[in-house]
């Protein structure tokens, strides 16, 4: 959307005793990521201040090649956050990263349809998969369901959300060591995935979709539900401008189906962290930077004009904010339900890959939901292991 460099030419037009240069890194973050540890096993790098995600601060930490702010970062300033972006800075007690803004998994549906069919959004996958095939029928629109599938970090975060939302876990959240993805409900949740696409409700090319895919067939009319972050609010309400088809009033939000109805629904927390390069000699600017990209108006502006949501919970209340930003109150219930991936274990990297292949393969038809789930339980178990001494001796 521009915003970023926008804000921080304001920062450089402002009077300060320094300036700032924006780097533009791959979209991708697997590949980003990969370009960043390469930097930090070769000296370092030139980068100062790092727009990480969220999954990153504890295996940067553990390798010693981000800050820690703790003493910086107090405990008075981090109340103002959400506690699960907190989680995800923190490691072994202490604080690597401030949030910049927050993400979170969410259905994105078709209200025009649903409520012309006299439905209430599903609380269930099998709601949504009759809810589907009764308006696909009527409508005669291609699919009831995107989501993204493909084999990527954002394969992984729908993957947990299918596990917790069947009641399982991949590792403990009170030890990253200790891999739980080997239960029924872990199996379950694959089902549930593997379900989505054998019924017909969703397209076999979900096993390739990323963000951008599952958004396009949404926004062109072509699916009544959506599994998205927050920014596809504003593209799919956007208009011709953003490429969308649909009327404002005919898109609806809500939490993320479950398993079994009754049960709570979880989402994956997404987002982004400012961390401090531990090589940099620019620390005292570079948190000088930071605090003025984390105040409040400045969130206010990355939220209106990037669709990006803010990480302090303050904001949450600013009713003029929320008037501008709708998503933020739609979705207010993903918000309060994120869950961070097991990222905490400072090898979660070497894990990520190991489960985005094995989503795909359950998507694909290519192995069954239960092979998937003792496989990757095999694989993180092995990773684990090596993972419980560095864990443990922190690196």
């Amino acid at each position: 959307t521009g915003t970023l460099e926008k804000v921080v030419a304001q920062f450089n037009k402002e009077d300060h005793p320094f300036t700032v240069e924006w780097r533009p890194m791959p979209a991708d973050t697997g590949q980003y990521f990969d370009k960043m540890r390469t930097e930090f096993q070769v000296g370092g790098g030139d980068i100062d201040v790092i727009g990480a995600d969220v999954i990153w601060p504890a295996q940067l930490a553990a390798n010693g090649w981000i800050e820690d702010l703790s003493e910086l970062f107090t405990e008075e300033m981090q109340q103002d956050y959400l506690d699960s972006t907190i989680q995800t800075s923190t490691y072994k007690g202490k604080i690597y990263g401030v949030p910049w803004y927050s993400d979170a998994g969410m259905l994105m549906y078709r209200k025009d349809l649903l409520d012309k069919a006299s439905l209430q959004p599903p609380k269930t996958w099998d709601e949504l998969l009759s809810q589907s095939k009764k308006i696909q029928e009527q409508e005669g629109i291609k699919y009831g369901f995107v989501f993204q599938g493909a084999e990527y970090e954002g394969g992984v975060c729908n993957q947990c959300e299918y596990i917790w939302n069947a009641g399982g876990e991949v590792l403990d959240p009170s030890d990253p060591t200790k891999v739980l993805i080997g239960d029924e409900a872990s199996t379950l949740g694959h089902e549930a995935a593997r379900k989505n696409i054998t019924s017909g409700v969703g397209p076999v090319a979900v096993a390739t979709y990323k963000e951008t895919e599952s958004l396009t067939v949404f926004i062109q009319g072509d699916a009544v539900f959506i599994r998205i972050w927050p920014y596809g609010y504003a593209v799919a309400t956007g208009g011709p401008a953003e490429g969308s088809v649909l009327k404002p009033e005919w898109v609806g939000v809500t939490s993320l189906p479950v398993v079994n109805e009754g049960d709570q629904s979880f989402c994956t927390l997404g987002g982004w962290d400012f961390c401090i390069n531990a090589f940099s000699d620019k620390k005292e600017q570079s948190w000088k930077f930071i605090q003025w990209m984390s105040q409040p108006k400045i969130q206010s502006t990355f939220a209106i004009d990037a669709g990006y949501i803010p990480g302090r919970k303050s904001l949450f209340e600013d009713k003029e904010l929320l008037k501008k930003q709708p998503v933020m109150e739609l979705g207010r219930s993903s918000f309060e339900s994120t869950k961070p991936r097991p990222s905490a274990n400072p090898f979660y990297s070497d894990m990520s890959l190991d489960m985005a292949q094995a989503f795909t393969e359950v998507i694909k038809g290519d192995i069954e939901p239960q092979q998937a789930t003792n496989t990757l339980s095999t694989k993180l178990e092995r990773i684990a292991n090596v993972a419980d001494v560095t864990y443990n001796l922190g690196g």
